[in-house]
């Protein structure tokens, strides 16, 4: 090989390496100041173990989980059971939650991603009252454009730390459980009314109406029935059949005012295994009603069922303890005025 040749290659090497070292600082230019932090656990120390209450504030609204025990329970619902599933989730989605983008956050950024007062603020709490872990969750993300924001499920959510007030993190998790609404936490299972043997159903004005049946597969009768009055089987079966599909909607607070319960609808329930329930129905709070009951017997199962039928008298005697919004829907069958019971003339015989 000649010097010449040589020569032009050194040269060749010289512009090469230069451009090299050129784009490395042009891309490290480009390279975001918080690069490192991305796929970063957002709260590095933060154990399910160490967490006793979840402090959950809306603008508008409080709840508050306490551990008590083995379990969960929500403190402004006078203890109420809270679905232990739910918190063992919601715990580990946010020590889970990993930083997928990382943005400075000025005042117009932190209002605009409800970042400020209008979003959810969340506290992990230890035993002796500090706080573990807070943290802002803020407006939803999408990555795509939606119609409807409210109803679209999200791909993330951006959130912000107290300690970084000028930095927004986005995660991939839309954390739709951090809300102060006890409906979001509870077990839905209501108490329910099987196999009714008697159902009487009072209004405050004095009317109402009394159904019974001797056995399973007998025929309703309607009690005090008027001559030419015929009970229509099938609203009756639809009356005694919706108690046994009643769900909870939501569990009201201690000091709710105005439930209706004063003066409630009364329906009084038999059950061919010999249980009975007294349920209040008060209000409606916007579709759903205020509801109470006692319930009285024992429940007589085989003895494989035995545990079952255990389970559900100790959470039938926990829900009596407090009042229950039950969906209207669900009672509107059993609530029918009595005209509505019976066979229209057209539809006799």
């Amino acid at each position: 090989m000649s010097s010449r040749v040589v020569a032009i290659l050194v040269v060749l090497l010289v512009i090469l390496g230069g451009a090299a070292l050129l784009y490395r600082h042009e891309e490290g230019g480009r390279r975001p100041d918080n690069a490192a932090s991305l796929g970063r656990t957002l709260f590095q120390d933060l154990k399910a173990a160490d967490i006793v209450a979840i402090r959950i504030v809306e603008p508008k609204a409080t709840l508050t989980l306490q551990r008590k025990d083995e379990r969960w329970v929500i403190a402004e619902r006078a203890d109420f059971p809270a679905d232990i599933g739910k918190v063992r989730e919601f715990v580990l989605k946010a020590i889970g939650l990993k930083i997928g983008q990382s943005e400075p956050l000025g005042e117009k950024d932190r209002a605009r991603l409800n970042l400020d007062a209008s979003g959810t603020k969340v506290e992990f709490k230890a035993a002796d009252g500090k706080d573990l872990a807070v943290f802002t969750v803020g407006r939803k993300y999408f990555k795509r454009e939606v119609e409807n924001p409210d109803k679209a499920i999200p791909d993330g959510r951006f959130v912000a730390l107290p300690g970084e007030a000028g930095t927004a993190y986005l995660v991939g998790d839309a954390l739709s459980q951090a809300a102060a609404r006890s409906a979001e936490w509870i077990d839905h299972t209501s108490f329910q009314v099987e196999k009714v043997k008697t159902l009487e159903v009072r209004y405050p004005a004095g009317d109402g109406y009394r159904i019974e049946r001797a056995a399973d597969n007998a025929e309703w009768k309607l009690a005090g029935a008027k001559p030419g009055e015929k009970l229509d089987i099938s609203r009756a079966n639809a009356a005694s059949y919706s108690l046994q599909l009643l769900e909870l909607a939501d569990v009201a607070a201690k000091d709710t005012p105005d439930t209706g319960l004063d003066k409630p609808i009364l329906v009084d329930a038999t059950t061919l295994e010999g249980l009975s329930y007294a349920i209040k129905v008060g209000k409606l709070a916007g579709q759903n009603y205020y509801v109470s009951f006692t319930s009285s017997g024992t429940y007589k199962a085989e003895a494989k069922d035995a545990k079952s039928a255990e389970n559900k008298a100790a959470r039938e005697k926990m829900l009596a303890q407090h009042v229950l919004l039950i969906p209207k829907s669900k009672l509107d069958d059993t609530l029918k005025p009595r005209a509505e019971l019976l066979e229209k003339p057209s539809q006799k015989k």
